[in-house]
């Protein structure tokens, strides 16, 4: 497609600079990030799940078998951008070729078969997780579940059929109207079938985003948590329902506007968008496991860095102190050291440590806390009292 030749039949007024703009670009770039991004989420969240949680539920479970038909359908939009399907519709008229043009088609309707069947599967593990998350919880929050996913069954249906039976005879072939196989078929109009489905996704869109508010709303819990809750779920459902808008948006703009084409390319992007951000949103919450592992390990890594534990500057390991020693309930014995001033008053301390610190001390791989202790060979406590005192001599002597 870099070398485009003109046909004798072209209307006037098209040019070769007009036949030659594309935005595959963008679309393409989108469509791969989204995957890649939520793919990576996904994954981790399965992590999280199997190994950290050891817990992998009926929502886990639908998530990951969302992941293949997800994949096969990111492929074929990219299939679909690259034989031109979103350029300008003169181009896919009198350039293309006619059989690049029936196979564009029928790639487009398994394409949006595997897309209906993505969100069906994506949008009834958002269920699963509700349920789960609310398995002690009220009945009348369980009931919704099960109506929304009756719900979800009864949009399914309908939207598949539109799909598969766009066309008698059934075919994947969506013909335009200068295509010879036009007069084979009684079609419905795709900006119809797709505005129809559009609209029905959004519904469910809707209803996904209820069930979350009524339950956070239930919990019994500080209004400062419900609302980092709410943080967790809100954001990708309304973005969910925002895509679901604009997909609606640009399918009218591709059936009803003169240059249709021009619009497939954004809405491979937003569908794959809305495929991908409802991946995304499942994800996140399965991820606080994982987070909260990360964080552990650094807070960690910041206490042993402050306490001194690591390599010291000169690259050797420091020895532990006395106190730094680990107490068991048995065989210990208290060690003095002293911590007085000058003119202070009596200052007695002990430390307790293990009875193996004294081998430790003495093979000098134990520091000291004060001076160099006294015999301990024996077993049982002593008691080193420092005293010292400011008062003159001569008060002494008068007392005695």
């Amino acid at each position: 497609m870099d070398s485009i030749s003109l046909p004798d039949d072209l209307p006037p007024g098209i040019t070769l600079s007009y036949l030659a703009e594309s935005r595959d670009r963008a679309p393409t770039t989108a469509i791969i990030f989204i995957g890649s991004f939520a793919l990576v989420l996904a994954l981790l969240r399965s992590y999280a799940r199997l190994f950290l949680v050891k817990s992998f539920g009926v929502d886990d479970w639908l998530a990951i078998a969302t992941l293949p038909i997800y994949i096969a359908f990111l492929v074929l939009s990219l299939m679909l951008i690259r034989l031109g399907s979103g350029r300008h519709i003169e181009y896919i008229q009198y350039i293309l070729s006619p059989s690049t043009t029936n196979e564009t088609e029928i790639l487009d309707f398994v394409a949006h078969l595997l897309y209906t069947t993505a969100l069906f599967v994506c949008r009834f593990s958002g269920l699963a997780f509700y349920r789960r998350i609310i398995s002690n919880g009220s009945r009348k929050i369980a009931v919704a579940i099960y109506a929304a996913a009756a719900f979800l069954i009864a949009a399914y249906v309908p939207q598949m059929a539109l799909i598969i039976f766009h066309c008698v005879p059934v075919t994947g072939l969506w013909p335009y109207a200068w295509q010879t196989e036009v007069n084979n078929f009684t079609c419905l109009q795709w900006g119809l079938v797709y505005s129809v489905n559009s609209s029905v996704s959004l519904m469910c869109d809707l209803i996904l985003f209820a069930i979350p508010a009524v339950i956070i709303g239930r919990l019994k819990m500080r209004l400062r948590k419900k609302v980092l809750l709410a943080l967790v779920l809100f954001p990708g459902i309304l973005t969910l329902c925002s895509i679901s808008c604009v997909r609606l948006y640009l399918v009218v703009r591709g059936q009803w506007e003169t240059d249709q084409s021009w619009w497939y390319d954004p809405m491979l992007a937003v569908e794959n968008a809305e495929i991908g951000g409802t991946l995304i949103a499942l994800s996140v919450p399965g991820l606080k496991p994982l987070f909260e592992k990360w964080l552990t390990r650094i807070d960690g890594s910041i206490s042993r860095t402050k306490s001194g534990s690591g390599p010291t500057s000169s690259g050797q390991e420091s020895k532990p102190r006395i106190d730094q020693i680990p107490v068991t309930p048995s065989s210990v014995y208290s060690v003095p050291y002293r911590n007085s001033t000058s003119e202070g008053p009596i200052s007695v301390s002990y430390s307790t440590v293990k009875e193996s610190s004294d081998s430790l001390l003495e093979s000098g791989r134990l520091e000291p806390l004060g001076p160099k202790l006294p015999d301990q060979s024996k077993r049982g406590i002593t008691v080193t009292t420092t005293i010292s005192s400011s008062i003159p001599m001569r008060l002494l002597s008068r007392r005695t």
